[in-house]
């Protein structure tokens, strides 16, 4: 079998009856997809008779060399960058496919789908209007990096290592939960009300973490256009736009609120299969952790970076929330940078 009998929802939580059996089946991969290319066994068969959880780590890290040589051959390491919004769908869609194709109730996997789907659209396009997809561009944090990373061997088994081994695993273990989710569909009926409250409570993430990017863009439209001619975007004051990074909005509360609600969307997934699984204390928890390991490295390495750009930004980081959005009292600006000692304290017209 390729998935366990299971006989309670606890059960879909268990690393023992879940994992642990089937992991000779991953040592078998490339055997079986060989016999695939010789014709030896159908794909259909193949795909059934593999554990659907063993499948996805198969494929990322079939994956991982490819993203290898097509970053090294072009020089420019944002290629994973590029497909980061695809990729966790894709093992969503794999385990939705798995359900529908060997009888598995999918009402519950099809809501996993359909949400991250949406999680999907709202990151790719956002990604798109930044210039992402453009020819040649690789995120500014690779750059500085491999000033930092030397000699060029060292940069290159980073490369291996984490730019493209690592990180595609992390995008397919934040969807380890839709596994347990998926084992739960041969235990209870689905869909349940849980799973609609789940489901809503993730898609409602990420249209928060949509409202905060567009909120950043707005800021950077606004701030690229004083930066031009010196005209003021209805809604900002010249000091917000002279400050460089945004202030306002969401931003008010939070020093990175997309990336708050961004980590709330794979936080919902993992306590969605918790409720469902009832265990909050399992293995699936590997998925939040990784994941949320990663942000905080990222948003504090982008946070060296812009502290060292822009005189203001220690005030807002003194003032404002790390992460979690959070009332705060408004920012006095020249009080602030006397205090701090930063530039002459010119007086500033509006207080945050």
């Amino acid at each position: 079998m390729a998935i366990p009998y299971l006989k309670t929802t606890l059960d879909c939580a268990d690393f023992d009856k879940t994992v642990l059996p089937y992991v000779y089946q991953f040592y078998d991969l490339p055997e079986k997809a060989l016999g695939v290319l010789q014709g030896r066994q159908s794909p259909l068969a193949f795909y059934t008779t593999t554990n659907p959880l063993v499948f996805g780590l198969g494929l990322s890290l079939a994956l991982a060399p490819v993203f290898l040589v097509v970053s090294e051959w072009h020089r420019n390491y944002s290629w994973v960058d590029r497909f980061w919004s695809l990729i966790p769908t894709l093992y969503n869609a794999h385990y939705a496919l798995y359900a529908h194709a060997t009888g598995i109730p999918t009402g519950r996997i099809d809501l996993v789908f359909l949400a991250s789907a949406i999680w999907s659209t709202r990151l790719t396009f956002n990604y798109w209007r930044r210039g992402g997809y453009s020819r040649g561009s690789e995120d500014y944090r690779w750059e500085i990096l491999q000033k930092t990373i030397k000699p060029r061997i060292v940069w290159f088994l980073f490369n291996v290592t984490f730019i493209s081994t690592i990180q595609m695993i992390l995008l397919f273990a934040v969807t380890v939960p839709s596994y347990a989710l998926l084992l739960s569909s041969k235990v209870t009926k689905t869909p349940e009300a849980v799973d609609y409250v789940f489901a809503s409570t993730l898609v409602g993430f990420v249209a928060l973490t949509a409202l905060a990017d567009q909120q950043q863009q707005n800021y950077y439209n606004a701030r690229d256009k004083y930066r031009a001619n010196k005209s003021v975007t209805s809604g900002y004051l010249a000091q917000d736009l002279e400050r460089g990074f945004n202030s306002t909005g969401l931003f008010a509360y939070s020093r990175h609120p997309n990336f708050a609600f961004e980590q709330s969307v794979w936080l919902t997934l993992f306590f969605w299969a918790g409720t469902v699984c009832e265990s909050y204390r399992t293995w699936i928890a590997i998925a939040p952790i990784a994941y949320l390991g990663l942000f905080q490295a990222s948003a504090a390495f982008s946070e060296g970076v812009t502290s060292s750009k822009y005189p203001d930004y220690p005030i807002y980081q003194k003032r404002v929330s790390y992460m979690v959005p959070l009332p705060r009292s408004k920012i006095d600006w020249v009080k602030e940078r006397a205090h701090l000692g930063i530039g002459e304290g010119k007086k500033d017209k509006k207080e945050l």
